[in-house]
């Protein structure tokens, strides 16, 4: 199984990948999560990252490029993989088509998931990350109650930088100009499948394992 997940910042992409990759026992492979582990190393490449996510921007396609020619090559990919946020240009899915001729892994299936800007708005405006164990809260829903993370010990749960308001704006602007074409470039090859992501986390996961397993 090589799958990519497309779709807006916070449609549940990433929540998805993750219950996926553990039912099949692949990785899940996160250019943001990626990129977030090289900016709390603090190394240079770090830096350059975090500017670019702070202006809620994206990174320029041959660093990403880069970070996932590398971890195609690693072997836990060789069963398959699940890319999570990446391709997020036309230029970027073209690279991958590049890559992935040189490897020999064809992609199996491109998923939309659906949701308004509103409701990205709504969900990451919300969000609360632990910075200890990376757990994600909503201050809508349980178990977030203002404190520290249980999971993470007595460590603080923040609002990321650009899960603030105005960066979410910028970052769905971003998207609609530089990854909402994607959509169409996949859809062109008849690849793209389009899942309903505003619906329930469990609705969702059933409706990707009915197209993907």
């Amino acid at each position: 199984m090589r799958v990519v997940f497309l779709g807006p910042p916070g449609a549940g992409k990433g929540t998805q990948a993750k219950r996926l990759a553990a039912h099949e026992g692949i990785p899940q492979i996160s250019t943001g999560d990626i990129i977030r582990e090289a900016i709390r190393s603090g190394s240079e490449l770090g830096k350059e990252f975090k500017g670019y996510s702070e202006r809620g921007e994206l990174v320029p396609d041959e660093l990403v490029v880069r970070l996932v020619a590398a971890r195609l090559d690693q072997p836990d990919c060789k069963m398959g993989f699940i890319l999570d946020g990446f391709p997020r240009t036309v230029p970027q899915a073209k690279a991958l088509e590049q890559l992935l001729d040189e490897r020999r892994m064809p992609l199996s299936a491109v998923i939309f998931f659906d949701v308004s800007d509103d409701e990205v708005v709504h969900r990451l405006s919300g969000r609360r990350t632990c910075t200890k164990c990376a757990r994600i809260f909503h201050v809508e829903m349980e178990p977030y109650k203002g404190g520290p993370c249980a999971q993470g010990g007595q460590c603080d749960v923040v609002q990321r930088a650009d899960d603030k308001a105005e960066v979410v704006a910028e970052r769905l602007r971003v998207y609609r100009e530089q990854t909402a074409p994607l959509v169409a470039y996949y859809q062109a090859q008849g690849k793209l499948t389009r899942l309903d992501g505003g619906k329930s986390q469990n609705d969702v996961e059933t409706a990707l394992n009915r197209v993907v397993t």
